[in-house]
Parts: structure tokens; C-alpha cells; sequence
């Protein structure tokens, strides 16, 4: 263990990794990490608290890594996470990205040997920060991708998770249309566009017998959520237009 000198409040926590692969093709054993972390903090003053390793472990993903996992708890604010490489933190962007937003949690620093990346430094910090906003880009660009995906799946008819809308039910990964329901929906409709009210669509509907999927009443909130969910001018034609003709109520309970 080496002790700080001039800075007794600073702590440094190493991480090493090494694959059979690595330790063959690149020469970097964990003696060689572990010693380059050394130098690092015996140069610049910091404890060294200690060294976790993980041992013939890809850096594929950081989750399934130990000795990663023990290092990010270790770490407290004010203290670095040590690394000879980023290669040896992590594979991928988004795991070091990941490992970087956990450490800026805890108010802790990154300081990798062969990026030259320390955090403890102001430029180490605008790297921190540029990792920051990567990682916040990333996230922005998935959640756009994704919302782009579900659009595209709503506006083909595919099913997209949740409750199955009033009005179709999922078969097969798609929605499909239910002629009784739609025939609710567009009266419902039409007596709000006769100026209605919900409590007064709700009890129209009772009076008729139609009732949600559970045979129970509509409640106003949920005909407010018909209406928010289908066009007004919605039409009701299916393959089955005889059966839409007959009164409504004719065909027994509708259901939500």
C-alpha cells in the first residue's frame, strides 16, 4: 500500500482486467497494470487503497464483472478509479459511458494511464464532461429511434404493448377491428359532437345496457379516454355491415 504524502484526504482505487487473450496478444499481465497504477498514484500523491482484478473475463459487458462491480463501490467522493486503459474498463461505449455516469454519481474520478484521461485535472474534467454528454446523446437518439419504431408500428396496426384499445383486440401482433365496439365508439362520438356531456354519454350508454369488458358502467374518465384515443370522424365499416345496422345494444354487452 502506498500512502499519500502531500494530499492525505485522496484515495485511488485500481481495476484490472485481463483475458487469456489480452495477457497473449497485448503483454498487458495484471503485474503490469497493477504496477503502472501504482506509479500513477505514487507520482501524484494518492493512497492506494487497493487493486481489484478480474481475472480471464471478457470486457464485453461491465455487469458480469466482479471485481468491476466491488471498484464502482468502493469509490466514494473525492476518491479515482485507477485503470491502465479504457480497454481495460470496457469494450463498448455505452458500458464506459455507463461506468462513467456511476462515477460522477458518487463525485468520484476516472483516470485512465494510456488515454492520459484523468479526471482529477481540468482537462480530464472537460473530458468527463464530453463522456457526460455522449452518454446523454446516446440515450436521446434511442429514445427517438424507439418513439420513431412505435409510430411506425401504430401506424400499421401493429400491437404495441399496454391495454389493448377500446375497439380492437390483438391477434397476432396486430389490432384488430371489433365491430361492436367501433359501433360504441362512434356513438359516442356523435353525442359528444351533439354537445353532451361524458357523465351524460355514461349514462346514455347505461340506459342501453352497454357496458365495459367487465360489464360494468362507463365512467366518464373512460369516455374521455375513447374519445382522446379515436378520430371523431372514425367510421364503423367492417366486412360485417348488416351486423353495424342493427340497433345499438342489439348485439348484447360491449366491453372494455
Amino acid at each position: 500500500m502506498i500512502k499519500r504524502v502531500s494530499q492525505p484526504n485522496h484515495r485511488a482505487i485500481g481495476y484490472c482486467r485481463v483475458s487469456t487473450a489480452d495477457q497473449a496478444d497485448f503483454g498487458v499481465s495484471l503485474d503490469a497494470q497493477t504496477e503502472r497504477i501504482r506509479g500513477w498514484s505514487l507520482a501524484n500523491g494518492y493512497e492506494l487503497v487497493e487493486v481489484k482484478v478480474d481475472r480471464g473475463l471478457s470486457g464485453g459487458r461491465c455487469d458480469n464483472r466482479p471485481a468491476l462491480q466491488e471498484a464502482l463501490k468502493a469509490v466514494s467522493r473525492g476518491d479515482s478509479l485507477v485503470v491502465y486503459s479504457l480497454s481495460r474498463l470496457a469494450r463498448s461505449t455505452r458500458d464506459t459511458l455507463m461506468i462513467a455516469e456511476a462515477l460522477e454519481r458518487r463525485g468520484a474520478d476516472l483516470v485512465s494511464l494510456s488515454e492520459r484521461i484523468d479526471t482529477t485535472s481540468s482537462t480530464g474534467k472537460m473530458v468527463f464532461r464530453m463522456l457526460a454528454v455522449l452518454s446523454e446523446f446516446e440515450r436521446d437518439v434511442i429514445s427517438e429511434r424507439t418513439s420513431m419504431a412505435m409510430a411506425h408500428l401504430r401506424s400499421t396496426g401493429k400491437y404495441t404493448g399496454g391495454f389493448e384499445p377500446y375497439g380492437s383486440r390483438c391477434v397476432a401482433g396486430c389490432l384488430e377491428v371489433i365491430p361492436e365496439e367501433l359501433r360504441v365508439i362512434k356513438v359516442i362520438h356523435q353525442l359528444r359532437n351533439e354537445g353532451v356531456s361524458l357523465r351524460g354519454i355514461s349514462k346514455r350508454l347505461a340506459e342501453i345496457s352497454v357496458t365495459t369488458r367487465t360489464g360494468k358502467a362507463f365512467l366518464p374518465i373512460q369516455i374521455d379516454r375513447i374519445l382522446k384515443a379515436s378520430p371523431p370522424g372514425m367510421d364503423a365499416t367492417t366486412d360485417s355491415t348488416e351486423r353495424h345496422q342493427q340497433p345499438l345494444g342489439a348485439q348484447g354487452e360491449a366491453h372494455e
